[in-house]
């Protein structure tokens, strides 16, 4: 009698656990529902008078978009290297043309200062500055650079200067090798992933558990065939960049994994190719409760997208 007695209040138990956990997570999928924060079209509030937009024809062969928050000193390293390479590609072939794109996120600091050296020295055809008044994340200020761009092809690269810029040639090798494009769409994403089992060595064990703690959120909610989401070094045609920026949400640090997974549900093709990084000081990443918001974060991707809270909509582009 006993033993019945045992495993009836077992059964209970798991009745009870699984009703807690199906009412648990139903409030999670409304939260993320009600929470749902839908972004506007096309940044028209971010744009004045007859400024570019991704929606007019291309205008150049490559636009870099440089979101900055408080970059006063790294950026001009990187500004410096990456006009260097440019201007060197533009005297070899005078028919490339290009244009950097530096967002200055609602900076404190001299960015915005230093960003318009920059742009008085090489002129703003070809380095144009976007101050907003307010930071938005990383993600916000890619997305109005983005949809400020006049290029064919348009390429994401950190105000730090962690990926070497001349690193550009092997994203585009990996989106040439990605044709033809469907409906004109490709992404080609740098990776930092050869590089893993050396960063671990030099991680605290805290570190590299929250590292493989995302990661694993990462695949299991959101992308599975992209080793690094993360890298800031992603080159996208015109048309990927409208129709994957169109839908993006999130502002904050998980941006990349929504433009991804926006992208593989759109079957837009994407590679991933290896290329130099070095990690530069001065990190705006906090890595325990910016890990937290991120893990947050991907699970909202998820919910709100089969929730239908958000939704992917196909854009006409000029």
């Amino acid at each position: 009698l006993s033993l019945v007695a045992h495993f009836k209040a077992r059964e209970t138990s798991n009745k009870v656990l699984a009703v807690f956990f199906i009412f648990f997570s139903s409030q999670i999928c409304a939260i993320a529902h009600v929470t749902a924060k839908i972004m506007p079209h096309d940044d028209a509030e971010y744009r004045k008078g007859s400024a570019p937009s991704i929606h007019d024809p291309p205008t150049r062969e490559l636009s870099v978009v440089v979101p900055s928050y408080n970059e006063e000193n790294r950026l001009p390293l990187m500004m410096d290297e990456a006009l260097g390479y440019l201007e060197k590609r533009q005297k070899e072939d005078p028919s490339f043309t290009y244009e950097v794109i530096v967002v200055n996120d609602g900076s404190k600091d001299q960015t915005a200062k230093v960003a318009m050296e920059y742009s008085e020295k090489y002129g703003s055809d070809k380095v144009r500055v976007i101050s907003l008044e307010k930071n938005r994340g990383k993600g916000g200020a890619v997305r109005t650079g983005v949809f400020s761009s006049r290029g064919q092809k348009i390429l994401m690269a950190d105000a730090d200067g962690a990926t070497k810029f001349a690193d550009i040639e092997k994203v585009e090798e990996g989106l040439k090798n990605l044709q033809p494009w469907p409906n004109g769409m490709a992404i080609s994403c740098g990776s930092r992933a050869h590089l893993e089992k050396d960063s671990i060595a030099k991680r605290s064990y805290f570190r590299t558990l929250l590292m493989y703690g995302f990661h694993f959120l990462v695949w299991f909610l959101c992308v599975k065939e992209i080793r690094d989401t993360q890298c800031g070094f992603k080159l996208l045609t015109r048309e990927a960049a409208l129709q994957t920026f169109s839908s993006l949400h999130i502002e904050r640090w998980a941006f990349d994994v929504e433009l991804l997974y926006i992208a593989q549900r759109m079957k837009i093709p994407i590679a991933e190719v290896a290329v130099n990084w070095t990690e530069i000081e001065g990190s705006k990443l906090v890595p325990f409760w910016s890990w937290l918001q991120m893990g947050r974060d991907l699970l909202f991707i998820r919910l709100r997208y089969m929730t239908g809270a958000w939704k992917l909509e196909a854009k006409k582009c000029n």
